[in-house]
C-alpha cells in the first residue's frame, strides 16, 4: 500500500514539472519610435530574444492509456491568441510519435514508448506565421526523457553454469561467480538494483546477495566426493532491492566436487597364487593382482614393487596403466628341478602425494602374500647365450672356422644334443655347423662388399626327442681386407680454354673405394707415367682425398686436337696397396676474357656424350636409310592418289567423268528432269578438281565466250559456270576433259561443254607449240593436228 502511495504521489509530481515553461519576453534591443523613425536615412538594428527556452520534459513509458498521453505546452510570447501563429515540430518521431497542436503547442505522443529501445528523444520546434510562413523566432531544440518502471526482470549472463570445487574443502571456499542484469534505468529507483539468494543447494553452498560469489557452506567432513560428488545450486536474482514485489531471474550451476587424493591404495584380497610351467619365458606375465582406489585420474594412479619373498630376484611386477592393476613377470628363467615354488611380498601405494589430513591413524600403503608353483616341463635344448656374435676376414679361407655354439638339455634326462643351420636364414649357403659341437665354419667365399653381416640361426635338437628343438640367433660379421682399388667418385667431363694459362685449375676430382680401413681413407693421386698428355696436363693432390688437373701449357688448338683423355691414377694407403686408373675427358673450347665458354666443336660435343665414331656412322646410316623408307613410301602413295578416275587400256584423249546418267537428250523424259538444272540452290561454288594433285605452276584462266542459251537465264548461268570453272583449272591435264554435267545429249539446247564437241575458239588452236615439250605432248599435238587437218578436209 505503501509503494502504490509513493508512485501515485511521483505521477502527480511529473504531470506537474512537464506542463511547467519557461518563457522570455521579446524585447527591442535598441531605439525607441525616434530611432525606428530616423532609421529610414540610416541602418536600423534589432536583436530578438528567443521567446521560449525548454530543457526537457519527461514522459512515463509503457502508457496503456486508450487517448494520448499529454506531454507539456510550447508557449512562445509572441502568442497574442489570435491565431495568426503555427507551432511546427521537428526532430526524432515528430509527426509519429510526437504531435503538437499547431494553434496552441499542446505536446502529445502517440504510441506506446519503451525507455529500454530508446532512453529520450531530441525534438526542436518553431513559431510561424501562418499566412507567410515565415519564422517569427528562432528554433529551439529540447529533450523528452522517458521515466523509467519496472518492466524488465533481471537476466543472468547464462541459463547454466559448471562450476567445481575441491573436496575436503573449508567453508567460505569460493566456487565461481554468476552475474544477473537488468535492463531498467540503474539510476532511477530501485528498478534494476539486484539482490541474490540461494533456493536450492541449501545447506552445502550459499551466494553473497550483493555479488553473486558462491561459496561452499558445509565444513571438509560434510564435503567428501566419495559420498557425493555433483550438486545443482539454483540462483535467484531479484530487483527492487529484492523487496517485495520485485521481479526475478533464476540460473542453475552444477558444481561438481574435484577428486583430492585422501584415499590409500587397498588390496581385494590379501593372498594370491599362481602356478606356471618351468618353461615359461622371460618377461611373460604370470598373473595379475588387484588394488582398489576409491579416488579418481591421477589420485588413483597406484605402483606395485616386490618387497621381500624367495622369488625376490626370479619376479618383477609392474602396473598396468589402464585398469591399474599388479603384472607380475618372470626375469630369470625357471627350472623345477632346482626349485619347484617361490613366494612374494607386494606392496602397493599410489603415485602422488596422499593427504593425511583425513586419514588419522590409517596406512598409506597395503600389503599382499603372492604365492607361485612352478610346474615341471619337458625342455627343449638350453644353449648357453641368448646370442652369439663373431668375427671373419672377408677373405677367410673355406673350411674356416668362425666360432661355436653349445646347447644342452635342462631336463634329469640329459638328452645328446645335436646342431644344424636353419637354412631359411642363410639361403646363399654360406656357412655350415658341426652337428656334433657346434662349430660353425665358412662353406663359401665371403665378400665385405655384398653383406657386413649374416644373421644366421642355429638349431639345436635332442637326439632322443626330435620335436624338442630350439634355436639361437648367431650374428656373423665380416671383417675388412684391402681388395678393392679406389675409383674416381664421378665420371668426370671438363674443358681448357684454347687461350688459358699454364698452372691454371681445370677440374677437381675425388675418389671412393668400396673397402672400410679402420683409420680410413687415403687416397694419393698421379698422372700415368707414358703417354702424350703429360706435356699438356698435370696432376697435384690436393692431400685430402682429391686432386686438382692443372694445364701445362698457356695455349691449345681446337683445330689442333679437340679432345684429351687425361689418366689418372689413384691408389690406397691400405695393405695389400690397390690402384686404379680413371680417365678425365678435356674438351678444346673457345671462352670469352672471363674464361666463360663459348663454342666447342662438334666432336668435343660427340665425344662428351661418350659415343664412338664408329657409333655415330651406324647412327647416321640408320636415319638415313630410315629417311629413304619414309620418302618411297611417300611417293608410292602419293602416286597411288595420281591414278585417274577412269583407267583404261588405251590411251585416252578425253577425261570422261560421268555425272548420274546420260540419255536421249531433254527429249528423253524419263532419263533425267531438266527442272534440276534450273533450280538456283544446285549451283556450286568453284571447286578444284580432285582426281589430279595440282603442280607448282598454275596457268592463267582462259575465258570463253559464252553461247547463248535459248533455254532458262538459271541454266544458262549454270553451264557458264561450269564451262568457266573447267576453263580456268589450273590443274587439268593439256588435254580438254569431258566433263558430262547432269544430262547432256542430242536433244539438248545447252549443246556440248566439251571443247572437243564444241563451237569454242580453241577449235582453231595451234597445237604446234606442244612439240616442244617432249615425245609425249608430241604425240599429242600430232593429234590434235590431225583432227584440225580432217576437220578442214
Amino acid at each position: 500500500m505503501r509503494t502504490c502511495l509513493l508512485t501515485m504521489i511521483w505521477a502527480c509530481l511529473s504531470l506537474y514539472v512537464n506542463s511547467t515553461s519557461i518563457s522570455r519576453k521579446t524585447v527591442l534591443e535598441m531605439g525607441g519610435e525616434e530611432d525606428r523613425d530616423g532609421a529610414k536615412g540610416g541602418k536600423l538594428l534589432k536583436r530578438f530574444k528567443r521567446g521560449w527556452m525548454w530543457n526537457q520534459f519527461f514522459l512515463q513509458e509503457e502508457y496503456t492509456g486508450s487517448d494520448k498521453q499529454y506531454i507539456g505546452k510550447l508557449q512562445s510570447d509572441i502568442d497574442k491568441g489570435d491565431g495568426t501563429l503555427k507551432y511546427i515540430l521537428t526532430g526524432d518521431g515528430a509527426g509519429d510519435i510526437f504531435t503538437i497542436d499547431e494553434n496552441n503547442g499542446d505536446l502529445h505522443a502517440n504510441k506506446r514508448l519503451d525507455r529500454e529501445e530508446k532512453a529520450f528523444y531530441t525534438l526542436r520546434a518553431t513559431v510561424v506565421n501562418k499566412n507567410t510562413g515565415l519564422k517569427l523566432e528562432p528554433e529551439t531544440e529540447f529533450i523528452v526523457k522517458l521515466h523509467d518502471i519496472n518492466d524488465n526482470e533481471p537476466k543472468f549472463a547464462k541459463e547454466l553454469y559448471t562450476a567445481s570445487a575441491p573436496e575436503r574443502s573449508n567453508i567460505g571456499t569460493s566456487v565461481t561467480q554468476v552475474t544477473a542484469t537488468d535492463a531498467d534505468d540503474s539510476m532511477y529507483g530501485n528498478s534494476a538494483k539486484l539482490r541474490y539468494s540461494i533456493s536450492q543447494g541449501h545447506p552445502y553452498f550459499s551466494v553473497d546477495p550483493n555479488t553473486g560469489i558462491i561459496r561452499t557452506a558445509l565444513g571438509p567432513g560434510e564435503m567428501d566426493r566419495e559420498k557425493r560428488e555433483h550438486y545443482q545450486v539454483v540462483i535467484e536474482a531479484k530487483d527492487m532491492a529484492g523487496q517485495r514485489g520485485g521481479l526475478t531471474g533464476t540460473t542453475t550451476v552444477n558444481i561438481t566436487l574435484t577428486d583430492v587424493n585422501d584415499n590409500p591404495p587397498r588390496f581385494s584380497q590379501s593372498i594370491y597364487q599362481f602356478s606356471v610351467p618351468e618353461s615359461i619365458k622371460t618377461g611373460i606375465p604370470v598373473g595379475r593382482i588387484n588394488a582398489v582406489d576409491k579416488d579418481l585420474g591421477k589420485n588413483a594412479e597406484m605402483y606395485y614393487s616386490v618387497v621381500s619373498g624367495d622369488g625376490l630376484d626370479m619376479f618383477d611386477v609392474i602396473t598396468d596403466k589402464d585398469s591399474q592393476e599388479g603384472i607380475i613377470t618372470v626375469l630369470k628363467p625357471l627350472d623345477y628341478e632346482k626349485t619347484r615354488s617361490y613366494t612374494l611380498e607386494i606392496q602397493v601405494q599410489n603415485t602422488q602425494t596422499l593427504d593425511t589430513r583425513f586419514l588419522g591413524y590409517l596406512p598409506t600403503k597395503d600389503m599382499a602374500t603372492v604365492r607361485i608353483g612352478i610346474e615341471d616341463v619337458d625342455e627343449p635344448p638350453l644353449f648357453e647365450k641368448a646370442s652369439y656374435v663373431m668375427e671373419v676376414k672377408e677373405d677367410a679361407a673355406m673350411g674356416t672356422a668362425v666360432g661355436s655354439v653349445r646347447a644342452m638339455d635342462p631336463d634329469g634326462y640329459n638328452s645328446p644334443v645335436r646342431y644344424s643351420i636353419d637354412r631359411r636364414t642363410d639361403l646363399d649357403r654360406l656357412f655350415n655347423v658341426h652337428s656334433g659341437n657346434g662349430s660353425i665354419f665358412i662353406i663359401r667365399p665371403l665378400d665385405r662388399e655384398e653383406a657386413a653381416w649374416h644373421n644366421i640361426s642355429v638349431i639345436a635338437t635332442e637326439f632322443n626327442k626330435p620335436l624338442q628343438t630350439s634355436w639361437v640367433p648367431v650374428y656373423v660379421r665380416l671383417l675388412d681386407v684391402n681388395d678393392n682399388a679406389p675409383k674416381f667418385a664421378s665420371f668426370y667431363e671438363t674443358f681448357v680454354c684454347e687461350k688459358t694459362k699454364a698452372g691454371q685449375k681445370i677440374q677437381t676430382v675425388s675418389a671412393v673405394d668400396a673397402d672400410d680401413p679402420v683409420g680410413g681413407h687415403k687416397f694419393f693421386f698421379s698422372l700415368a707415367m707414358e703417354g702424350a698428355y703429360r706435356g699438356n696436363f698435370t696432376v697435384k693432390d690436393n692431400g685430402d682425398n682429391t686432386a686438382g688437373v692443372l694445364t701445362r701449357r698457356s695455349s691449345y688448338s681446337q683445330l689442333h686436337k679437340s679432345i684429351y683423355l687425361v689418366p689418372v691414377v689413384i691408389t690406397d694407403g691400405d695393405f695389400p696397396m690397390q690402384s686404379s686408373t680413371g680417365t678425365l675427358t678435356v674438351r678444346v673450347c673457345t671462352c670469352d676474357r672471363e674464361g666463360n665458354m663459348e663454342l666447342c666443336n662438334a666432336e668435343a660435343q660427340t665425344s662428351s656424350a661418350g659415343l664412338s665414331t664408329g657409333a655415330l656412322v651406324a647412327i647416321l646410316l640408320c636415319v638415313i636409310i630410315l629417311l629413304m623408307i619414309i620418302v618411297l613410301f611417300a611417293a608410292l602413295k602419293r602416286q597411288k592418289k595420281k591414278e585417274p578416275l577412269i583407267i583404261s587400256k588405251e590411251d585416252v584423249r578425253d577425261n570422261v567423268v560421268s555425272y548420274n546418267d546420260e540419255g536421249g537428250g531433254e527429249e528423253d523424259t524419263q532419263a533425267f528432269d531438266i527442272g534440276a538444272l534450273r533450280n538456283p540452290e544446285a549451283i556450286e561454288e568453284s571447286k578444284q578438281r580432285r582426281d589430279i594433285i595440282p603442280s607448282g605452276t598454275l596457268y592463267p584462266p582462259i575465258r570463253r565466250t559464252a553461247i547463248p542459251s535459248r533455254d532458262n537465264a538459271d541454266v544458262r548461268d549454270f553451264i557458264n559456270q561450269r564451262v568457266q570453272d573447267n576453263d580456268s583449272n589450273p590443274t587439268a591435264p593439256p588435254y580438254d576433259s569431258l566433263a558430262t554435267y547432269a544430262y547432256e545429249g542430242t536433244g539438248s539446247v545447252a549443246e556440248s561443254l566439251s571443247s572437243l564437241g564444241s563451237a569454242s575458239s580453241e577449235g582453231d588452236q595451234d597445237y604446234n607449240y606442244l612439240s616442244d615439250w617432249g615425245p609425249r605432248f608430241r604425240k599429242l599435238a600430232d593429234m590434235y593436228g590431225a583432227e584440225d587437218s580432217d576437220r578442214e578436209s
